[in-house]
């Protein structure tokens, strides 16, 4: 039976300092990739709770010229879209000196992800693998990345011996249709944070992390209970 001994969770009185806190361990991280490797790369989720955790990470002193930044899964829209998670990492972290990272989308110019996974995914192939940081959010759902209850290629994303490192996925709950890197090139990092705010997602993922009713089937509970790397939770109010 899996244990949640992986799993380290950091709580803050206000989210403020909860993004303070996780930019700060990120930029750590990003320079001692930096100095040993001469390169950084980090997946970010989208919506809005890192929101702030953006807008501190773009303060950070680091040489953005040598970083490469991707999604965690993206909405299948352009970016001019106000939903699009490439727009709020523009918008938010891609500021100041942050500007001369290089960004790479998932959404590429098809009518579908189906269409576009090959263009998509081979932009992922061209990354240097593993990531350094990747940062997930999670839904009242119990949903992380773009592994939505009841979508249509969720056990092939959270098949921890699966190949895909990108798929598409569509969802009763997510709205548009979806792009991901599946559970397995998500666990390729050197390091794995959670970021979670409110009392309902607090609730959430302690039922996740027990396995406790419906919870034992929310999709976060895949990364919560595998083995591969330690996963740090960032909660805030």
């Amino acid at each position: 039976m899996p244990t949640n001994l992986n799993v380290t969770t950091h709580s803050f009185t206000d989210c403020q300092a909860q993004a303070a806190a996780l930019a700060e361990r990120m930029a750590e991280g990003l320079r001692a990739a930096l100095a040993e490797r001469g390169r950084a790369l980090l997946a970010v989720s989208g919506g809005s709770t890192p929101k702030q955790l953006f807008a501190r990470l773009s303060q950070q002193a680091l040489d953005w010229a040598r970083v490469q930044i991707t999604l965690v899964d993206e909405r299948w829209v352009p970016p001019s879209d106000e939903r699009s998670n490439a727009r709020l990492v523009k918008s938010l972290l891609l500021q100041g000196s942050a500007r001369a990272a290089t960004f790479v989308p998932l959404y590429s110019d098809a009518p579908t992800p189906e269409l576009g996974l090959t263009a998509s995914s081979a932009r992922i192939d061209a990354l240097s693998l593993p990531f350094d940081a990747v940062v997930l959010g999670m839904g009242d759902d119990g949903h992380t990345a773009s592994f939505f209850p009841g979508g249509d290629h969720l056990n092939e994303a959270l098949d921890l011996h699966g190949t895909a490192r990108l798929l598409p996925m569509r969802a009763a709950g997510a709205g548009e249709p979806r792009i991901t890197l599946s559970l397995p090139t998500l666990l390729q990092t050197r390091a794995l944070f959670l970021l979670v705010s409110g009392e309902k997602k607090r609730d959430v993922l302690a039922d996740a992390r027990l396995g406790l009713g419906n919870a034992q089937h929310y999709p976060v509970r895949a990364v919560l209970t595998q083995q591969r790397v330690p996963v740090a939770v960032y909660w805030c109010p």
